[in-house]
C-alpha cells in the first residue's frame, strides 16, 4: 500500500503530516508506515495500490475521474469560502498595477497546465473580464511561480489560496508581493484511493485523526475537517484551453 500528503507538505509542515498520517492509520489500522515523499505523483495517483492521496481538482476532472474514488475534501478554512473550497490568489509585485485587465500582456507565471489553481481557475477568471493570459512562463510550481514573479521574471502569478497561506508563514520573499484579486472558490484539493479501498471507511478514519492532532499540529497544517464534496461539483468546474 501506498499513502502520499505531498501537495502541501514542506520542511515546515512535514512533522504535522507524519502526525496526521500516523493518526490516520491507527484509525484504519492498516497502511504503510510512512508517507511517501519521492515517487512521482502521478504515479502513485494511477497504482492500484494507492491507499490514500491528494490530488488537484484538474487532475481530477480530465484524468483521474473514474478509476479512482473519492474520499473527501479537507477544509483549510479559507476566508471567503464554503467549508472544502478554496480559491487562487493573484500576485504582482508591490508598486505595480492593482488591475489584473493591465496584465494580459505581461509574463504570466504558472505552475503547471493540469492545476487547477495555478492555471485553470486563473484562466477562467481572466476569460470571465475579457482576456486571457497570453505571454506565458512555466515555473513547475507554486512557490516558484512566486518567487519568479518577486525576481522580476515574471509579472504575475496565481496561486492555491493554502499555498500563500503557508508561504506568508515561512516565506521572507513573500514580502515583495502584494494579492490584486481572487478568483470565485471551487472545490478544494481532494483526497483519493484506489478502487479496492473502501472510500468511507477512510474518510471516518481522517475525520477521526484530524480531531486527535495536537493544537500545534493542527495550527501547522490549518486543516478543519474533513467535507464530503460530490464528484459532480468537481466535473462541472470549467477546463480551459492549455497553454500553446
Amino acid at each position: 500500500m501506498i499513502a502520499a500528503l505531498g501537495m502541501y507538505d514542506r520542511p515546515e509542515t512535514s512533522a504535522a503530516n507524519d502526525a496526521l498520517w500516523s493518526a490516520i492509520r491507527s484509525e484504519l489500522g492498516q497502511g504503510p508506515e510512512h508517507l511517501d515523499r519521492n515517487a512521482d505523483p502521478w504515479d502513485i495517483w494511477q497504482n492500484p495500490d494507492m491507499l490514500l492521496s491528494q490530488t488537484c481538482g484538474m487532475p481530477y476532472r480530465t484524468r483521474l475521474y473514474g478509476s479512482v474514488q473519492l474520499v473527501g475534501t479537507p477544509d483549510y478554512g479559507i476566508r471567503g469560502c464554503q467549508p472544502g473550497y478554496y480559491n487562487t490568489v493573484f500576485v504582482t509585485r508591490k508598486g505595480e498595477s492593482n488591475r489584473i485587465e493591465d496584465y494580459q500582456e505581461r509574463i504570466f507565471a504558472y505552475n503547471d497546465p493540469v492545476s487547477q489553481s495555478g492555471w485553470a481557475a486563473a484562466q477562467n477568471h481572466a476569460h470571465s473580464l475579457g482576456f486571457t493570459f497570453q505571454n506565458l512562463m512555466k515555473s513547475g510550481a507554486h512557490r516558484q511561480s512566486a518567487q519568479s514573479v518577486a525576481d522580476a521574471r515574471a509579472d504575475i502569478a496565481a496561486l492555491d489560496a493554502v499555498t500563500w497561506r503557508l508561504m506568508l508563514q515561512y516565506d521572507g520573499f513573500v514580502g515583495d508581493l502584494q494579492v490584486i484579486e481572487s478568483t470565485p472558490p471551487t472545490p478544494g484539493l481532494p483526497l483519493i484511493t484506489a478502487q479496492k479501498f473502501d472510500p468511507v471507511r477512510l474518510r471516518n478514519a481522517i475525520a477521526e485523526a484530524i480531531q486527535a492532532l495536537s493544537p500545534d499540529h493542527m495550527r501547522v497544517l490549518g486543516i478543519k475537517s474533513i467535507i464530503a464534496i460530490p464528484a459532480q461539483a468537481y466535473l462541472d468546474v470549467p477546463i480551459p484551453a492549455g497553454p500553446m
